[in-house]
This record gives structure tokens, sequence and C-alpha cells, in this order.
């Protein structure tokens, strides 16, 4: 079972930037999808986005395209979310999750390890 750690939450104000981090603890974590998925109070979870083993393809919500920004740095067993152009509407508890199938899924019950998650507040 793939543990996953999650980092960079916080508040910013709106049109700003953040970066969260997602470490594995497991050696063979480049093997495996990580996929960003958000949920906000009272809402559903929320497909943000996804990145292949190899880091070179990547797949997004519509929502989030163009603003937000997904990579991997597999030396060092961390997945990147960068966000942009912060809106209100991303706040959420955002969280990183491994998988062993497709990267184009949304679902998440193809996705077998989840972090904790880590709190986004995007106010003035």
């Amino acid at each position: 079972q793939v543990t996953l750690v999650e980092s960079g939450g916080g508040l910013v104000q709106p049109g700003g930037s953040l970066r969260l981090s997602c470490v594995a603890f497991e050696r063979t974590f480049n093997s495996y999808v990580v996929g960003w998925f958000r949920q906000a109070p009272g809402k559903e979870s929320e497909f943000v986005g996804s990145v292949n083993q190899e880091d070179t393809m990547t797949y997004y919500e519509t929502s989030v395209k163009g603003r937000f920004s997904i990579s991997r740095d597999n030396a060092k067993n961390t997945v990147y979310l960068r966000m942009d152009d912060l809106k209100p509407e991303d706040t959420a508890v955002y969280s990183c999750a491994a998988s062993r199938g497709s990267m184009w899924s949304k679902n998440n019950s193809d996705y077998e390890a989840w972090g904790q998650g880590t709190q986004v507040t995007v106010s003035s």
C-alpha cells in the first residue's frame, strides 16, 4: 500500500498561486499514475487532474485547465500541483491519489491509495 502525504496548502488571495506537493513512501512509486482530487464543503469529491508514470502526459478537469499544472519528480517520489490564478471556487481540501490503472479515469474508486489532504482557501 502506497503512503501519500500532501503539503503546501494555505490561504491565498484571489489571483494568487500555490504549489502543492505529494510525497510517496513507496519504492515503486514510478509505476503509479497519480491524480489530484478536491472536495469543497458540502460538495462531492471532484477530479482535478492526473499525470502518467513517466511525467510525459497530463489530464485536467475543464474547470482548471490552463490554470493548474501537474508534474512529478520520480527521483524524489514527489508529484506537484501548481495552481495559478486561483479563484474562491477553488477553495477545497486537495488530495493526491495513486493508481496502477488508467490516467484517464476521473473516478475515486479507480485510485487505490490516498493522502490525508491539504486545505486550500482562496479568499480576500
